[in-house]
């Protein structure tokens, strides 16, 4: 979603050869082959076909099978998206060959360094040439990090872009016999789904919410292997293999309420003004909740309970866009990149 944008935006600009590389650290058909299809992204040049592993390996094999990729084209810069693990692996391929890299979706701060993703962020922030920030918050944190402003650019959020190109399709989706208000969920983030104890009583706050609403469960992989492994009860859960872009995304623009953990959906859900409960007790997008539809509510079921109450008697929280979420970042991207 963050690729496509940017993508789409060089391919018009004249002089301008790309090569895509898929480090393949997303490999699942519904988790990467499908969204390259429903986004219009060519076969990409290269695929690593790094797989899953520890983050130690999984990264160290990625800056392996990369490194002799970049040694050979030496392209004049390297865009690197979002905070995963192929994030950290391409910026210090890039730093340790002299090759610039530019950070797409810089800046973003949980301020919670028992985050894998936040070292990513802090590390690739550092070590790249050019920073592109999705909201303003994203360069304050840059600039007490004593980045050099000059190389910091805010453009807005480039999974907006694609948003806002398929949300015409999306919407003309249905997913089987659906109700009129569902709760739809997500969890995947370790923290949430790889201890027993706290992914048990994360599902029991969904069964009471199912009390009040059908609870649309599209798992993630691990997720889906956490509740096998633990034998929970999933009870009156919906649970439906990962869903396509296109698919989620008319799920999430006709739910009554999201509940997850992932950062991307709290800013899809502001965009689409659908209200979100995040279970993490802090977010590195705050822009949804100063200004979006997003509220923070932990791993507690009583605060889970009390938002949801609010949302059913009609006094959801009332959001709005955040500046530059527009749709039309990648062009500004490609305008200062050419």
């Amino acid at each position: 979603m963050k690729v496509a944008p940017v993508l789409s935006a060089l391919r018009r600009r004249p002089n301008v050869a790309q090569t895509l590389i898929h480090t393949g650290q997303h490999y699942d058909v519904n988790m990467s082959d499908v969204f390259f299809q429903q986004l219009g992204i060519p076969v990409p040049d290269w695929n690593l076909a790094v797989g899953s592993g520890s983050h130690a390996q999984q990264t160290a094999e990625i800056m392996v099978r990369l490194e002799p990729i970049v040694a050979k084209r030496r392209p004049d810069i390297v865009l690197v998206y979002g905070d995963v693990n192929s994030t950290l692996a391409t910026v210090l391929v890039c730093a340790k060959l002299g090759v610039r890299a530019a950070h797409i979706e810089a800046g973003l701060r949980s301020f919670d360094r028992s985050m894998p993703e936040e070292i990513n962020r802090l590390v690739t922030d550092q070590l790249a040439d050019l920073l592109f920030t999705p909201s303003r918050d994203g360069n304050e944190n840059l600039g007490r990090e004593g980045i050099p402003p000059e190389k910091v650019f805010l453009v807005g959020n480039v999974m907006i872009d694609s948003l806002v190109r398929l949300l015409p399709a999306a919407r003309k989706t249905r997913a089987g016999d659906l109700t009129d208000r569902y709760a739809l969920v997500t969890l995947h983030r370790p923290a949430n789904v790889d201890d027993n104890s706290k992914l048990k009583g994360i599902l029991e706050s969904l069964l009471e919410v199912s009390k009040d609403l059908a609870v649309i469960f599209p798992a993630h992989p691990r997720t889906r292997k956490r509740i096998d492994d633990f034998g929970l009860n999933a009870g009156k859960l919906r649970l439906l293999n990962p869903c396509p872009y296109v698919e989620f995304l008319g799920l999430q623009s006709r739910a009554t309420v999201v509940i997850t953990d992932s950062g991307g959906i709290q800013e899809e859900t502001t965009y689409l003004g659908v209200p979100c409960l995040t279970i993490r007790e802090n977010t590195e997008r705050p822009v949804t909740v100063t200004l979006g539809t997003n509220v923070l509510v932990g791993r507690d079921p009583e605060k889970l309970r009390v938002e949801l109450a609010k949302i059913l008697s009609g006094q959801a929280k009332k959001g709005t866009i955040p500046p530059l979420w527009d749709g039309n970042a990648g062009d500004r991207i490609a305008d200062i990149l050419t």
